[in-house]
């Protein structure tokens, strides 16, 4: 058997069309087959291995060997104008799954491969695919936050030096305090909004400047943001919940903050926006309060995994204020009940007293700050508003995809993970983490009952990068992602 070469061999290859032509030069490769013939006999497989930076580009000269075999018994990949079938050869176990790993550039990286009974197989490496260990993911996923943060110091400086982040066509002003001490990356972030609604600009920002005062934690950034509108549903808008992102997201990267101890709390006005934005942004907050607020049609599905409080004047009857405030404590203990590990709430109601608690509401404070955000819960309960979002803790959908008051469920047991979702979102990303499976193992995947995936997924510098793009949150920040679809 043979194979054609770019180098003198003093052979040529047979050309069937013209066995005069001697133009290309050939090498015999017959003996690596028999080679893979007596491997078969031993109970093994031989492996031949080239190795690409990228699907089309490059080979690149990477060691690689078996896992339980030493690093320095690997074999080289070849490179430049070597022939593309000039491959080396590697022996492993025939009938069993097998892990490569993958040297190169001072990095390590791992392939994992199905068992075969093949006497050989020719194994295309694409370092840009490979998956990275778990040291080596954590690692990227610093480093590729560090650099994330000095882009978005740089692009934003002039919305924080002037205190206004801007997004969808809006403009969201605040006001800012710092309490207490923290070491740097532990700083916790408040933010705060506050009532009016429905009114002029003037009287809605008289709201504002009382909001910066009202309440004071013992440590922390406190952040007021002026409403962009002064409409009866301040805080209900989707512009909210895109200025909300660019503000949690640009104070994590230069102020330091904790992305675990994040929390939000509203009064009056501000409170209806606690009822609306915790349950579709929890995901992004360690616990939320809600002041002397309504929840208009929002339900509290979405805050399994959010400690939610409720802080309300006895006397508050406008609106039904306090009738709607014991309603979502009902509802929350229901959820509680079916779901003992999820929905932890806390409902105060304050008898005798009205619209203004007289300040005692602000015992929400060390109560939310003994709480931090779990970003890897092991099981959601995502249901969209009317307001949608494509991404909430560690699911994804495709952009537009969302559908108003649909309910996707998914929780991890183990290596296995179970989906309930609605047939017509087609697909969903599951974007994944050692935290919630060990991702140098087998994962399964179930839909609806019917199990659509088993195997394994890699962690990518790709998965890292997306996802840390999408939202400067190292802590949220998936290793490896998989597409599921309903069967």
């Amino acid at each position: 058997m043979w194979a054609s070469s770019f180098a003198p061999t003093g052979r040529h290859f047979p050309m069937v069309w013209d066995r005069s032509d001697t133009s290309v030069h050939a090498v015999d490769v017959t003996d690596r087959y028999s080679r893979a013939a007596v491997a078969a006999d031993d109970g093994q497989t031989t492996l031949f291995v080239r190795a690409f930076a990228t699907r089309g580009g490059e080979r690149i000269g990477a060691r690689v060997f078996p896992e339980g075999l030493e690093p320095t018994n690997a074999v080289l990949t070849k490179t430049g104008t070597a022939d593309l079938n000039d491959m080396p050869a590697i022996r492993v176990a025939a009938g069993a799954p097998v892990v490569l790993f993958v040297s190169h550039d001072g990095e390590i990286r791992r392939l994992p491969l199905p068992a075969t009974d093949r006497r050989s197989r020719t194994i295309e490496i694409f370092w840009d695919e490979l998956s990275l260990g778990r040291a080596d993911a954590e690692a990227m996923v610093e480093a590729l936050f560090r650099m994330r943060s000095e882009q978005i110091a740089l692009e934003r400086a002039d919305e924080i030096e002037t205190s206004a982040f801007i997004a969808d066509g809006q403009t969201l002003r605040f006001l800012e305090r710092t309490f207490g001490e923290a070491p740097e990356s532990k700083r916790s972030l408040w933010i705060s909004m506050h009532g009016g609604g429905g009114a002029p600009a003037e009287v809605n920002d008289q709201q504002w400047r009382n909001q910066i005062g009202l309440y004071e934690p013992n440590e922390g950034v406190y952040i007021a943001p002026r409403a962009p509108t002064d409409t009866w549903n301040l805080w209900h808008q989707g512009h909210i919940d895109t200025l909300f992102d660019r503000l949690i997201e640009t104070f994590i990267a230069t102020r330091g903050i904790d992305p675990d101890r994040v929390y939000l709390l509203g009064y009056s006005a501000g409170g209806d926006g606690v009822y609306q934005l915790a349950p579709r942004m929890a995901d992004r907050f360690a616990a939320a309060a809600m002041m002397a607020g309504h929840p208009n049609e929002t339900v509290a599905l979405g805050l399994r995994n959010l400690p939610f409080a409720i802080f309300m004047g006895g006397e508050d009857s406008a609106y039904d204020r306090n009738a709607r405030a014991s309603d979502w404590e009902q509802q929350l203990a229901e959820l509680h009940n079916a779901d003992p590990e999820g929905y932890p709430h806390r409902v105060t109601i304050y008898e005798g007293l009205g619209h203004w608690m007289e300040g005692r509401d602000a015992e929400a404070l060390p109560w939310m700050l003994s709480h931090v955000r779990d970003p890897w819960p092991r099981r959601i309960v995502w249901h969209q508003d009317d307001v949608t979002h494509d991404r909430f803790y560690w699911l994804s959908l495709e952009p537009d995809k969302a559908e108003p008051r649909s309910t996707v469920t998914a929780e991890v047991e183990g290596q296995t993970i179970r989906v309930a979702m609605p047939e017509t979102l087609g697909s969903i990303t599951l974007r994944l983490h050692d935290r919630l499976v060990d991702l140098d193992e087998p994962v399964v995947v179930e839909m609806n009952g019917e199990r659509v995936f088993e195997g394994s997924v890699l962690r990518t510098r790709s998965a890292i990068e997306r996802s840390l793009l999408e939202r400067n949150d190292p802590r949220s920040a998936a290793f490896a992602e998989l597409v599921v679809r309903v069967p």
